[in-house]
């Protein structure tokens, strides 16, 4: 099946008609609509500076069940008294800038894009994108960022600068989404880090069954500070 060329059509192809790899269409734009649209079907963009927008549906999908969160016993000790301060939804334009200069081993470019970074920043003002952030002595030391579709959290990238910042950051939505019912982390593509947290693979056809099964229940956007207050604003 060739790959899809999209147009100004604000429609994609089922992601079950993509390559092996993933892969399932080019083109587009990152407006707010398509990105909505591409989320609530199990589809989102990764691409390089200079390339068009691609789409992706990998199978099998990385997901992370809170029930099924693994930290080490070393971690578990950090966990018990972290020296960082939790947010959420504090500092989202400065979370996925630190995510964006991080560079992962042996990779020049990053993949989020200016035009990602304010893609991104307008989901996050719609109340669609949410953030994590840790702080050190009044300093953003680590965090996360993604994209929620009703009880699905679907992660995009993490940062840390200190040690654990990230990690501690996992465990925290890990503890919020734990909350949701019928909540889930979909972590996208494999890593040997998410996997030893706990994360592991699934089909795209039970993937796709459990988002359409998140996005029909509510988190509403507005709610995330107050329930992420509820579990405890600071570790």
């Amino acid at each position: 099946m060739p790959i899809a060329l999209l147009d100004d059509t604000l429609a994609f192809p089922h992601p079950s008609l993509a390559e092996p790899e993933g892969l399932l269409a080019v083109g587009g734009d990152l407006s707010l609509e398509r990105l909505l649209l591409a989320y609530r079907h199990g589809i989102f963009p990764w691409y390089s500076v200079g390339d068009p927008v691609l789409w992706w549906s990998p199978d099998p999908r990385m997901v992370l069940f809170p029930s099924e969160f693994h930290a080490s016993r070393r971690f578990r000790r950090v966990l018990k008294n972290p020296p960082f301060t939790v947010t959420c939804d504090t500092a989202f334009p400065q979370v996925i800038r630190a995510c964006a200069r991080q560079r992962a081993p042996g990779r020049e470019e990053t993949w989020i894009t200016p035009e990602m970074e304010e893609a991104y920043i307008q989901l996050h003002r719609q109340g669609h994108a949410h953030s994590i952030e840790c702080w050190q002595d009044g300093e953003l030391v680590g965090g996360l960022y993604g994209v929620a579709v009703g009880t699905c959290f679907s992660g995009e990238s993490m940062f840390t600068r200190v040690p654990n910042a990230s990690k501690v950051a996992l465990a925290k939505l890990v503890e919020f989404v734990k909350a949701w019912d019928g909540g889930f982390i979909d972590c996208q593509m494999y890593t040997a880090h998410l996997e030893r947290h706990g994360a592991r693979e699934i089909s795209r056809r039970e993937f796709l069954a459990r988002l359409a099964d998140a996005r029909n229940r509510k988190a509403s956007p507005g709610a995330w500070a107050e329930a992420f207050a509820r579990i405890g604003d600071s570790a």
